[in-house]
């Protein structure tokens, strides 16, 4: 009995303040009654009364003016009263403090009788617990956006009543206590601390002034003279102010409380990202990036390596913070997991009325619920700080990746895909994000382990040897099953690579596919790889459920080796210290599973790191290639000296060489030349994008590059002009009518505002080009560099453009050309022709033409092709038609005006709308349909019911073994035994094994189902977007069926089936621990009924805000990796114009627009959790105080310590429930999603038998066009009409 009286000892100190609440009778001082404090009890308790009278009758005026003051509010800023919260939270403190008071003097009382002025002290503590809860409701109801400048004066006039009524009670409590020696702790506390709260309201109320009352006119000030207020009235967005986490007080941070309006909106509403505040500066990429960034830079000196470890060094100085204080969270959470079983027999002692000191069972029940309540907070809070870490790294980390994206050089890019960059940031970041969940769990895992040994020895002693080394055994057979964990999932991520690369290239060229009617032909290539993925997928799935099989049978396995041990050791069991074993077991749970997933964590994530660490190593482009001259310092716009460059730095052939020319400011400059002869290479060379082996580069101003393939970013037609640059409208008009563009925008049904499809899927590859052109122009640069633009238009349009454009706009700029048209040439100052790398003529066009063979054979190359394409045109004409050229263009100039006409008439009627539209997102709930259909996919949703029945086996069976032990075992050594020691062990296994085998089907039955699942969804899904028609792939861009096929059918595959299973058992577990709850006291369900009813409403409010963030998640991904994407093909483009500071800008702000989501997601699943926690945890209180309150003798101490047991897992099982069910509506979103494509229209069937023709068809080739009409989309125009014959 050491061990008991040393845990009584500990806790004899705590039992002070009860044990002073002793019965004793009150006595006025000298005589007089007003000196009672059982009267002044009456007094407080009737002032109390009057105080909630007064907040009624405020509460009915307020809500009959309500209309009034809403009408009166338009023109008045709202800003909280000074000093409001700390009143509103004084409010509610003051409230739960008197609820204390008035529970524990009820529980104490009603083991030592009642009396009239016990009677009248409750009455006037519960008077109190509810006046100042109304007034908390009053205050945050109707002050938190009054106009009034002060709190109510009635209200103040009280707040001084009561400080003054306080002081006075306090000061009769000094006199009676010096009178008789004795007073009651209750009425100090109750005093002093009315007396502090007191001293608080006053000086709130008589300071608590608004902020800078505003009126209309100093709003109309404020904002230059506006006349109206609608502006200034406009509520705010949420994604135009910082969220509430930034400025949250002590308490909110605590309760998450400052997640409350988002959640509130979002059940108000369906959330858009417009409602979700910005982040915190330090948690945006902005706040991030750079610490990262310095840190590298200064870890690596002037080396460009990057290793892993300065990677993760990098990643731990900026994260510090966070790690420290979640360690602090890590550690108080599992120690205070710990203190539960380590007092449970103590517990069972105390029933058995075993008492060590007086008050001993309040004095537990307050270590229960202290140990549980730091417990719940501490994991709260130190999942939140992990996850806050983690989207802080992932931030950082993708934005490093980008900007080394931007400097990449061009031989760097060669030996890496853009798929495998992008995979560094949609995979290795997250996954190095997701890491901060086990960052803890090693050191984590042994202090578990020590804690559990320490209290299994003092319960079974050397026995709990034999308990830790089942444990490692359990651990050590997770390994195996881990690394085949690891391997599966590593082929099945191989494999799925290889889908997706298919299926990326089969949707970037799906109208090639169509028009050969190939479709169907990848659809089984890419199904062959399905094949290739499911077999993997199989072995990964029944490998995890044999792993969740250990999960659940680690407790069984090692309860049953401990215990078997203390039989053949001779140790005698209690059930007290059977009950502590079982639920120090139950926590062993977690470790026994943690380590080999955080072991297999850790090395992925060290993976992660190495790719990341390696791609930051490659070679950038050279900084100093090109000397930037300052503008207007010299006449020389560009200029080269002995220049040798190489795209291959180390062959020894150089790619140029010998490069020697000068550009003066003004001066038009024509780069011709043979294919393959260096003309691009050497406008590369002068962007600074070539290698530089030797030599000088010179330029002076600014530069605008035209690629010879167009880069068209995926956005509206203005934003790629404007690129940056503030409108001006005149000028932008200017370039418009110069690029030839006026006539393609007035056919377009938005015009300039028309959305560019995903690689300019909606515009030919002559608008892309005069649209590439028009960003150039509008740029107003010093110095204009062309790579031969006019060869992706006709001979007539080129003509224009350079008229207008190099003759025109550019007159006055120093304007550099690629051209293969000779017909260019002589505009130009200065011709330089190149061969084989070198510039071989330099000079005008008639000086060069004398002069030189190289230039003559350019030439005479052209004109012989000009002449052939004469004589195939004049051979292909009938007689008579060439005489009648000039009026054939003239009648083709007249249809071409009508059509024209036409197509602004027709399109005027019809209904424009964007060929890209949104992304579908579905809104509100998620239809019990769905989960309906998913059920049923698989054998017609005929296992399922087997599933259910296996686990509801397994907690009949799991209780019944704890029942066992529990009943079957004496409480004490002096008790008898009831059975023999050997038919102990045996019913225990035998009722073990039997639940070991229930969960063992389940996980087989599950995984068998969501393999299954997941199947048919992927074949239905890739069947109808591959019978989709051509307008369903114009529109939606292939990220969209890219992140379904990919991240959604993930979801699918390895997790859904899992997640709904959770749901499902987690709520039969709840049934089973209020089962056995209810077995000792019914009077639970007193408590429990409207727990579980409160709980349910939060969950309902939580998750409609929850489940549109989640939506936006999924959402907010793509345009992260879109602009990658767009980044990585457009770079050089980018870098020509010195865009790369925006670019930046953009990635960072798209960042931040997942991160929001992301961030308040986690958020909000803390603040519904720790909500939950506190039910669960009034739920298990109440069932101890009532075990403590009761007659001795009254329920078996042995069924009440289980039942203390399994309540020790309330709040974690409750709080799984409403997770797991919000968990799951998140998830089944991927499903949902999935369903969406399953349903796309589908074209007409390929094969229509009654219109088969004959075998022999066609028997001659002839296509006739009768009244065709095409356009893109339904919603689009008409682009051939049924004149197209």
């Amino acid at each position: 009995m050491e061990s008991p009286q040393r845990t009584s000892s500990f806790l004899t100190g705590m039992s002070g303040f009860v044990s002073q609440s002793r019965s004793f009778s009150f006595q006025s001082i000298d005589g007089c009654f007003l000196l009672n404090p059982i009267f002044l009890r009456f007094f407080t308790s009737s002032l109390h009364l009057i105080l909630l009278v007064i907040v009624f009758i405020s509460w009915l005026y307020k809500k009959f003016r309500s209309n009034e003051v809403e009408r009166q509010k338009t023109n008045v800023r709202h800003i909280s009263l000074l000093y409001y919260k700390p009143t509103l939270f004084s409010c509610l403190g003051l409230s739960f403090f008197n609820l204390i008071l008035c529970l524990l003097n009820l529980f104490y009382w009603y083991r030592n009788g009642w009396s009239d002025e016990k009677i009248l002290n409750l009455l006037d503590l519960g008077l109190k617990t509810i006046a100042w809860l109304a007034l908390y409701l009053f205050l945050q109801i109707h002050l938190s956006s009054s106009r009034e400048t002060k709190y109510p004066l009635v209200l103040r006039l009280w707040w001084v009543l009561f400080l003054l009524l306080s002081c006075y009670c306090l000061v009769i409590d000094i006199l009676y206590y010096k009178q008789n020696q004795i007073l009651s702790s209750l009425f100090w506390a109750s005093d002093i601390v009315s007396l502090v709260m007191g001293l608080g309201f006053s000086y709130f109320g008589f300071l608590g002034k608004k902020r800078g009352e505003d009126t209309s006119l100093q709003e109309r000030l404020l904002n230059g003279g506006a006349s109206n207020g609608g502006e200034s009235n406009k509520p705010s967005k949420g994604n135009e102010t910082v969220t509430p986490y930034a400025n949250a007080g002590i308490f909110s941070l605590f309760t998450f409380s400052w997640m409350g309006p988002l959640i509130s909106l979002g059940y108000k509403k369906t959330l858009d990202l417009e409602d979700v505040p910005q982040l915190d500066t330090p948690d945006t990429a902005g706040g991030a990036f750079p610490s990262l960034n310095n840190k590298l830079e200064s870890y690596r000196g002037g080396s460009n390596k990057v290793t892993t470890i300065m990677l993760a060094k990098g990643l731990f100085y900026m994260i510090w913070k966070e790690i420290a204080v979640s360690a602090v969270y890590v550690l108080v959470y599992t120690v205070a997991s710990y203190v539960g079983p380590y007092l449970i027999d103590s517990f069972v002692q105390y029933l058995n009325g075993h008492k060590e000191f007086k008050n001993e069972g309040y004095v537990l029940v307050s270590a229960f619920f202290v140990a549980k309540l730091f417990e719940c907070l501490a994991e709260r809070h130190w999942f939140f700080k992990v996850e806050q870490a983690g989207y802080r790294a992932r931030a950082a980390l993708v934005e490093k990746v980008y900007t080394k994206g931007l400097t990449l050089s061009c031989q760097s890019k060669q030996g890496h895909t853009s798929g495998e960059i992008i995979n560094l940031i949609s995979v290795d970041a997250e996954r190095i994000g997701e890491f901060g969940w086990y960052m803890h769990y090693p050191w984590m895992v042994i202090l578990q382990v020590v804690l559990a040994l320490v209290i299994l020895y003092r319960d079974l002693g050397l026995a709990s040897i034999v308990g830790l080394v089942a444990t490692v055994l359990v651990m050590l057979a997770n390994v195996p099953l881990g690394g085949l964990q690891k391997k599966y999932q590593a082929e099945l991520m191989k494999s799925k690579d290889k889908r997706m690369k298919a299926t990326s290239e089969v949707l970037r060229n799906m109208r090639i596919l169509k028009l050969q009617a190939w479709e169907l032909k990848f659809l089984s290539k890419i199904m062959d790889l399905r094949k290739v993925e499911t077999g993997w997928l199989r072995k990964f799935l029944y490998t995890r459920a044999f792993t969740t099989f250990l999960f659940w049978g680690a407790p069984t396995f090692v309860s049953v080796a401990t215990f078997g041990a203390c039989m053949v050791m001779g140790i005698p069991l209690e059930s007290g210290k059977i009950l502590s074993a079982l639920a120090t077991f139950r926590i062993l749970q977690e470790p026994i599973f943690v380590l080999p997933e955080t072991i297999s964590m850790i090395v992925q994530t060290k993976v992660s790191l190495d790719r990341i660490a390696s791609f930051l190593s490659l070679v950038d482009l050279q900084p100093d290639v090109v000397e930037k001259l300052p503008t207007g310092d010299s006449d020389t716009a560009v200029e080269v000296i002995d220049g040798t460059f190489s795209w291959d730095v180390s062959s020894p052939s150089p790619t140029l060489k010998d490069i020697n020319f000068r550009v003066s400011c003004g001066m038009r400059v024509a780069i011709c030349g043979t294919v393959g002869s260096g003309k691009s290479s050497l406008l590369s060379c002068i962007l600074g994008e070539m290698p530089k082996v030797s030599g000088i580069i010179r330029l002076s101003g600014t530069k605008a590059y035209v690629a010879q393939s167009p880069w068209i970013q995926s956005r509206s037609i203005e934003e790629n002009i404007l690129f940056g640059k503030a409108m001006d409208r005149q000028r932008y008009n200017r370039v418009l009518e110069a690029c030839a563009l006026k006539k393609d925008l007035e056919i377009l049904s938005f015009g300039d505002q028309t959305v560019i499809g995903e690689r300019g899927i909606n515009l030919s590859g002559g608008q892309k080009q005069r649209i590439q052109i028009a960003r150039a122009l509008y740029q107003d640069a010093d110095i204009y560099l062309f790579d031969d633009p006019f060869s992706a238009v006709d001979a007539h349009t080129g003509t224009h453009l350079f008229n207008e454009c190099i003759l025109g706009l550019l007159d006055s700029k120093t304007v550099i050309y690629v051209t293969h048209q000779v017909e260019f040439l002589p505009a130009a100052d200065l011709i330089l022709v190149m061969k084989d790398g070198k510039i071989k003529q330099v000079g005008k066009y008639n000086d060069i033409l004398k002069s030189g063979s190289d230039f003559m054979e350019l030439v005479g190359a052209h004109e012989e092709a000009l002449s052939a394409l004469d004589s195939i045109d004049v051979e292909a004409s009938p007689s008579g038609e060439g005489r009648s050229s000039g009026n054939s263009k003239s009648v083709l100039q007249k249809q071409e005006s009508r059509n024209d006409r036409k197509d602004k008439a027709d399109n005027s009627g019809e209904t424009k709308a964007q060929l890209v539209q949104e992304e579908e997102r579905e809104k509100g709930n998620v239809g019990i349909s769905v989960y309906w259909k998913y059920i049923r996919t698989a054998y017609g949703g005929l296992l399922a019911p087997f599933a259910l029945l296996a686990q509801i086996l397994f907690q009949i069976l799991q209780i019944g073994s704890n029942y066992w032990m529990a009943l079957a075992t004496p409480v004490s050594k002096d008790a008898p035994t009831h059975v023999r020691g050997t038919t102990l062990i045996l019913v225990y296994v035998a009722l073990s094994i039997g639940s070991s085998f229930c969960i063992f089907g389940r996980a087989l039955v599950i995984a068998t189902i969501g393999y299954k699942t997941a199947n048919i969804l992927f074949n239905k899904m890739h069947l109808s977007i591959f019978r989709a028609p051509m307008s369903f792939f114009d529109s939606t861009p292939s990220g969209r069926v890219l992140n379904r096929a990919s991240t959604d059918q993930s979801t699918v595959d390895l997790n859904m089936a899992s997640i709904i299973s959770i749901f499902a058992f987690a709520m039969i577990q709840l049934l089973g621990i209020i089962a056995v709850m209810s077995q000792i006291a019914w009077q639970v369900f007193i408590i429990f009924i409207p727990v579980v009813a409160v709980c349910l409403w939060l969950q309902r409010y939580y998750i409609a805000a929850a489940r549109e963030l989640a939506r936006l998640c999924g959402i907010c991904k793509a345009p992260v990796i879109q602009h990658f994407s767009e980044t990585l093909s457009g770079a050089t483009t980018i870098r020509s114009f010195d865009q790369e500071p925006r670019f930046r800008d953009i990635s960072m702000k798209l960042i931040d627009g997942y991160s929001q989501p992301k961030f308040h997601t986690a958020a909000a699943m803390e603040w519904l959790c720790i909500r939950l926690d506190m039910l669960s945890l009034v739920t298990f209180a109440f069932s101890l105080i009532f075990l403590i309150s009761i007659p001795e003798g009254t329920i078996d101490p042995s069924v009440a310590g289980l039942a203390v047991t399994y309540g020790l897992n309330l709040n974690m099982v409750q709080g799984w429930v409403v997770r797991s069910l919000c968990f799951m509506e998140n998830r089944i979103i991927s499903v949902e999603r999935i369903l969406q494509y399953t349903s796309t229209p589908n074209e007409p069937p390929l094969v229509i038998e009654s219109n088969r023709p004959h075998n022999n068809w066609p028997t001659q080739g002839e296509v006739n066009i009768q009244d065709l009409q095409v356009r893109y989309a339904p919603h689009m125009p008409f682009v051939l009409r049924p004149e197209c014959t």
